[in-house]
């Protein structure tokens, strides 16, 4: 009964330190002032608001969210085909591919962040909008590429041949059978993906920070002339967006199966 009450004991002071920074960015975000200030004088809300209806924040949030859309997709479309290869064939060239795929995100961001820098610099396309959308994507695809990778090792290797012997070809195994069994799979890696992009500052600012502005460079930028609630507000719409993905990939994408856990 002790043990049971220290760790309640633990477990909820482990879970106010961890918390405590987010409360307090909450309340600076509905601070009456424009101040740094907790706990909050007054609440207005209308910080949020200008995420939204201030043009300046709000080209940052739709230049964001285009940009962790297509990276996602993109990462996806990189990864997908690694996993299936790898899974179906395995051959020694693929696993060399895959391995490579995990690397970027491996490396520290901003050695990552340096070499899009270099590349896009000397291959004349430095500045071009899309040259974001690829560096997130090279730079994500691990999270995909790791999630489809338990996808598909926890298919029945016997799925293709027992298909194959009824007449199916490669596309319609894939397309009838296996893609309707990886894709709560697929959603997770999109959804990893997509958040992160999403909150990413370094690739972006390396690549495309001169000539498009995304909502962490907006908040860094915005430093630079002072503080104000809005930048707490968009800390928040961070999470808040964060946890309804999660929460519906939790709620239409069977976690347990996304964590890992399914039934031979």
């Amino acid at each position: 009964m002790n043990q049971i009450l220290v760790r309640r004991i633990f477990f909820t002071l482990l879970g106010a330190v961890m918390s405590a920074p987010l409360i307090v960015v909450l309340g600076v975000s509905v601070n009456e002032r424009k101040s740094l200030t907790f706990p909050p004088q007054g609440f207005n809300l209308s910080w949020y608001l200008d995420l939204f209806r201030v043009a300046d924040w709000s080209g940052a949030v739709v230049n964001s969210t285009i940009i962790a859309l297509l990276s996602a997709s993109f990462a996806v479309l990189i990864a997908f085909p690694l996993a299936w290869f790898n899974w179906r064939y395995r051959l020694g060239i693929v696993k060399i591919v895959v391995a490579i795929g995990l690397m970027p995100f491996l490396l520290p961001p901003v050695i990552t962040a340096m070499g899009f820098l270099s590349f896009w610099t000397q291959s004349g396309f430095y500045g071009q909008s899309w040259t974001v959308v690829i560096s997130h994507g090279i730079f994500l695809v691990s999270l995909p590429l790791v999630s489809l990778s338990l996808g598909f090792g926890s298919l029945e290797d016997s799925l293709p041949e027992a298909a194959a012997t009824m007449g199916a070809d490669n596309l319609t195994i894939l397309r009838t059978i296996v893609l309707p069994l990886v894709r709560p799979y697929l959603i997770s890696g999109f959804a990893f993906a997509f958040v992160v992009s999403l909150n990413e500052y370094l690739v972006a600012y390396m690549t495309v920070g001169a000539v498009l502005e995304t909502l962490p460079m907006k908040i860094f930028n915005s430093l630079r002339y002072g503080y104000t609630p809005v930048m707490a507000s968009a800390s928040i719409f961070f999470v808040f967006v964060t946890v309804i993905i999660f929460s519906l990939v939790a709620r239409f994408g069977d976690l347990p199966k996304l964590l890992g856990a399914y039934s031979k």
